[in-house]
């Protein structure tokens, strides 16, 4: 699909099996070259606590950070092409504030908007911006107060939300809603039923040195044992015929892979095991490291007609396959069999 588009642009810092497909490759700065303020992580932390991590080694004249390439990318899209990319901050500024003013509960309730927009600071738009959020937050910080504590500040345990966060309908926590109530049916007639001693079931799993496709083009983390087997029960393979280190087919609604076995009573019977985030083998990619343990990719055992009804999700774990062993040729295939 993304090779029949009529365009692609890629932010990305490699060329890899997505963005080979990009007609334009924008590779956006190094973590060192780049400033950072945590969300997403923390919803994971045990204290209150916020930190603004500036860049620790300077941008090269003439290269932008991320932040004005989405920028541009925004104001090409939307036929302002040529613009300054600060006016796609001051529209985000100018939109967020309009609401802060008129919400009671704001810090910025009653403020004159572009008095309030003309104090905010920061380097760039989109530490003005960054500044806004602060300030109109429960705490009232910024910019500059995390500037001045390099090390974050330590804003007390964390405190109850509840039922503020509640988006319900009813405004309680629904423990079991209607939808999932009406599936209970389904999932029960898939417990009462009799398994197949011989059916397989294929499931994913992670490693340490391994997060989706992201780290296998670093160096530092591509040694160690071959991470990229297909794991089976060792009662599965007496009765299959798979030997610790030989090859295996494992095939799919959606096609076949061969793929090294790993004997191990990690797994339960009837389940069989390969990590996702493989396949570094596609043409056009430039991917040094990875190429050289490339792996499979577990996607192509699929054909994207499992969908799970309830939620409309694509089944990606615990679908059936069939697994049968290979002869050993000698030469190394998708993975290198350690």
């Amino acid at each position: 699909a993304l090779g029949s588009l009529d365009l692609m642009v890629a932010v990305d810092p490699y060329l890899n099996e997505t963005t080979r497909h990009a007609d334009v490759l924008l590779p956006p700065p190094p973590p060192s070259q780049s400033a950072h303020f945590d969300f997403a992580f923390n919803g994971f932390a045990v204290r209150d606590q916020v930190r603004h991590t500036p860049a620790a080694v300077p941008l090269e004249a003439g290269r932008m950070d991320e932040c004005e390439i989405h920028a541009r990318l925004i104001l090409a899209v939307s036929g302002t092409h040529g613009a300054p990319p600060s006016a796609v901050d001051d529209l985000a500024v100018r939109t967020t504030l309009a609401k802060a003013v008129a919400q009671e509960h704001s810090p910025a309730y009653g403020a004159d908007p572009e008095e309030y927009a003309a104090r905010l600071t920061g380097d760039t738009g989109a530490e003005r911006r960054l500044d806004l959020m602060l300030r109109l937050g429960p705490y009232g910080l910024t910019l500059d107060e995390l500037k001045a504590h390099p090390h974050g500040i330590d804003l007390g345990p964390l405190k109850p939300r509840l039922p503020q966060l509640l988006k319900t309908r009813s405004g309680r926590i629904e423990l079991l809603p209607a939808p999932l109530a009406a599936d209970l049916p389904r999932l029960r007639a898939a417990l009462d039923a009799v398994p197949d001693p011989d059916a397989l079931r294929l499931v994913g799993r992670r490693h340490l040195r391994s997060n989706n496709s992201w780290l296998h083009n670093t160096p530092a983390l591509g040694g160690g044992s071959n991470r990229c087997t297909l794991q089976v029960h060792p009662r599965d393979a007496d009765r299959l015929r798979l030997t610790d280190g030989g090859l295996a087919r494992i095939k799919g609604e959606g096609g076949e892979l061969e793929v090294p076995v790993e004997v191990t009573d990690g797994v339960r019977p009837g389940v069989v095991s390969l990590p996702h985030g493989w396949g570094h083998d596609r043409a056009g990619t430039r991917l040094a490291v990875a190429s050289v343990r490339p792996g499979v990719n577990v996607n192509q055992l699929l054909d994207g007609s499992r969908i799970d009804p309830l939620s409309g999700t694509a089944v990606l774990n615990g679908f059936p396959v069939e697994v049968s062993p290979l002869p050993w040729s000698g030469v190394p295939l998708h993975c290198d069999p350690a």
